[in-house]
């Protein structure tokens, strides 16, 4: 009966915490951020967010997203003029208990100017990264661990790297087949990469893991 009991309590106080929880989800505030300066590189390494990135209006880098006291982020320009966007967390343990931040509140747009970043670097867990048309001078690393990973006529100076894992990774790379050389590896997924290919002035490096491959050459 003591036993029958204790359990009971247990039940009891464990649903309430986890209603305590739901009811008590702080509010996002959503934001925008604007460098004071022009920035030659970005960086985002965040966690659970979707990034959507898009072609800036102004020749100025944008980004809109939600945060509150528990959920946010540290945004920083470098001295060398890299833009830096990190996600950080003051969550207690009974934060993570029955509570998904909302859709609307689990997304990053990047606008970026056409042509004058040299380099991008985009990483997230459990959500899709995608990208539109647009070019960068240097390389363009994207990696989403547990999402997939789209652009449309994706145009790199020197290198391009692309991984996922339990998603697809799909799009047109602007060029040619023969203006890369490629290293491709595809786990429990199918790849229209060759393995290895050598030659071209770039390189494209893909990985992925559970997922497809897809990529199309804009000049073929």
């Amino acid at each position: 009966m003591k036993k029958i009991i204790s359990l009971s309590l247990c039940f009891v106080l464990g649903s309430f915490i986890l209603s305590g929880c739901s009811n008590n989800e702080e509010m996002f505030e959503k934001k925008s951020y604007t460098p004071d300066t022009q920035v030659t590189a970005v960086e985002l390494d965040v966690q659970d967010r979707e990034i959507e990135v898009s072609l800036s209006a102004d020749e100025q880098v944008h980004i809109q997203y939600s945060e509150n006291s528990k959920e946010y982020y540290d945004i920083s320009v470098s001295d060398d003029n890299v833009l830096s966007m990190v996600s950080a967390s003051d969550k207690e343990w009974t934060d993570h208990i029955g509570v998904k931040t909302a859709e609307e509140n689990r997304k990053i747009s990047l606008q970026i100017p056409n042509e004058l970043l040299e380099d991008i670097t985009l990483s997230t867990t459990n959500e899709d990264i995608t990208l539109s048309a647009l070019t960068v001078t240097g390389s363009a690393s994207i990696s989403s661990n547990g999402g997939s990973i789209s652009f449309e006529k994706l145009n790199v100076g020197s290198a391009l790297t692309l991984n996922a894992k339990n998603g697809d990774i799909s799009g047109t790379i602007a060029g040619g087949y023969d203006d890369f050389a490629i290293r491709s590896e595809i786990k429990k997924g199918e790849n229209n990469l060759p393995e290895r290919k050598d030659g071209g002035e770039k390189t494209l490096d893909v990985s992925g893991n559970n997922g497809n491959i897809n990529i199309e050459f804009a000049n073929e």
